[in-house]
């Protein structure tokens, strides 16, 4: 299947939809044979903290072997990332459909913290101001001073306050080229067929 872009990789911050976004694109990729991994879900092993690892319970050295391997695996092509910086550390990629989503309603996002983690509305609050706080302060120590979700990184931004879970997935796979488990030059070809 040709489509206009060899991989994906989806960022932002705690609690925007990243996860979501990686599940509900699967049903549509996997079948083509397109693999799916989580920057989070790799920072979590190691920290063996199993909610929202922060930055800095991990040594450089493993920051850059992340980055590495998210930019690796994607020499291959078919792979979707989730990770809060995987747009930024793909920036430099013209084969990677790079996806920030963001919330911009922030009660929304302290209640998925809240219905998520059972804790009170207080500590998601303060879980998420510390998490974003947390890992930017680190990652400009270790990179520089970016704003690593600035939307000129990025082909789309989606708010998903705005925009639900099945809307989400169609704006990233409409720009993929993805027609209904079809690219456009199968529909194209198909176009000329039946004339």
């Amino acid at each position: 299947m040709y489509l206009k872009f060899r991989n994906i990789a989806i960022s932002g911050g705690v609690v925007v939809g990243k996860n979501t976004l990686l599940d509900n694109l699967k049903p549509y990729l996997k079948p083509h044979g397109w693999r799916f991994t989580s920057g989070g879900r790799i920072l979590r092993d190691f920290t063996k903290e199993y909610i929202q690892p922060l930055a800095k319970l991990v040594p450089d050295d493993f920051h850059n072997k992340l980055d590495k391997r998210t930019t690796d695996l994607m020499e291959d092509g078919k792979y979707v990332i989730e990770a809060w910086l995987a747009g930024f550390m793909t920036r430099e990629r013209n084969d990677t459909l790079r996806v920030l989503l963001m919330c911009g309603n922030d009660a929304l996002r302290i209640d998925r913290v809240v219905n998520r983690d059972r804790i009170s509305i207080n500590e998601a609050k303060e879980f998420i101001k510390d998490r974003e706080e947390g890992n930017f302060v680190e990652w400009k120590r270790i990179y520089g001073n970016y704003n690593f979700f600035d939307p000129k990184y990025y082909h789309l931004v989606i708010d998903t306050y705005s925009s639900g879970p099945h809307e989400t997935v169609g704006i990233v796979l409409d720009l993929l080229g993805y027609k209904n488990g079809k690219d456009e030059k199968s529909l194209t070809k198909e176009k000329h067929l039946v004339k």
